[in-house]
């Protein structure tokens, strides 16, 4: 009996000990600050689900503010690379791996409350862009506005000859047919190129004015235009994916989409209310176009998006197809 007893003991640390032997630690790189609304609207609930799915046997641990290594503009190769497990990043920060899935960010593709649904219909659309990564989630944040240090903007001629930062080319080209000169810079960058004067604003949503505290070098937003929307991801490297079982594989692709939508609500809950804080700010402003200047902008953005998507399709991207199927034609 006693022999019986200490071999079930020893079967019993033996199972635990392939449990924990097997257990399977994510590493989740993002190039945003510690402090940033998406560790807590995003990503400990992206953890908690796998953890909790997978028995403890899959966990995530998150690396913020450039912790696995500097550049937001490296986040993609380091998921393909790696260096991490998983990876945010924007794919206009690395625009020629992406430009069909870079579509999405044009005005007037998608709307702020249904573009991250639509995005995630459509996902197989995209696969060729993918095929070195695994994609996990993908949404789009708030609007882009325009934010300026020290001229306000209230008509399209206000804009010539000033520097705006862009985040991804589309947005560039977008831009540059309101009359402004893009700079295509990451986020974290800005604060310091505003302040310095190296750039006149920034296109960027409204949720960096605390997350990247760009309200402090901010004094005048505009609105009312149609504007860019930026696409952000999840991908993860594919020999970490193909390291897991068929079930994990599933429940952290599904906890990817999740994320993604919990991305979204948070970008834009997050956005509104730190537009409404900043409006009610001494010395700030925020302005919203008189509908012949909102006119004037969105002429000059539809010639230019119509002109991406023609080139587009003349590379084989079927452009126009996809931009009609995240519109839900």
């Amino acid at each position: 009996m006693k022999l019986k007893t200490l071999t079930a003991a020893l079967a019993a640390t033996f199972t635990l000990a392939a449990s924990v032997a097997s257990a399977e630690d994510l590493k989740l790189a993002d190039f945003q600050p510690p402090t940033h609304f998406v560790v807590e609207s995003t990503y400990k609930p992206f953890a908690a689900t796998i953890a909790d799915k997978t028995g403890g046997a899959i966990t995530v641990t998150l690396y913020m503010g450039g912790e696995i290594g500097p550049g937001p503009a490296e986040q993609y190769n380091r998921a393909l690379e790696g260096v991490t497990d998983i990876a945010f990043g924007l794919p206009g920060y690395t625009a020629a791996n992406f430009p069909k899935t870079l579509l999405a960010e044009l005005p007037g593709v998608i709307t702020a409350e249904t573009g991250t649904e639509r995005m995630l219909a459509n996902l197989d659309k995209l696969s060729d862009e993918y095929k070195r990564v695994v994609l996990l989630g993908l949404w789009n944040n708030a609007p882009n506005l325009l934010f300026t240090g020290q001229k306000p903007i209230r008509s399209l001629e206000d804009l010539k000859g000033l520097k705006i930062r862009v985040p991804s080319r589309n947005a560039g080209l977008v831009v540059e047919a309101w009359g402004a000169t893009p700079v295509s810079m990451p986020a974290p960058e800005i604060y310091n190129a505003m302040q310095t004067g190296v750039i006149d604003g920034a296109m960027i949503d409204a949720t960096t004015l605390k997350a990247f505290k760009l309200a402090e070098v901010t004094k005048y937003i505009t609105q009312g235009m149609d504007t860019t929307m930026s696409d952000f991801f999840l991908i993860m490297n594919r020999d970490s994916f193909s390291d897991l079982t068929e079930d994990q594989q599933k429940i952290v692709l599904d906890a990817g989409r999740t994320a993604a939508v919990n991305g979204n609500k948070a970008w834009l809950a997050v956005a509104d209310k730190a537009l409404a804080d900043f409006a009610g700010t001494d010395g700030k402003e925020v302005i919203t176009l008189a509908p012949e200047e909102a006119a004037k902008f969105n002429a000059a953005s539809s010639a230019a998006v119509e002109k991406i998507i023609a080139d587009a399709d003349a590379q084989g991207l079927e452009a126009s197809a996809f931009a009609k199927a995240l519109k839900g034609n």
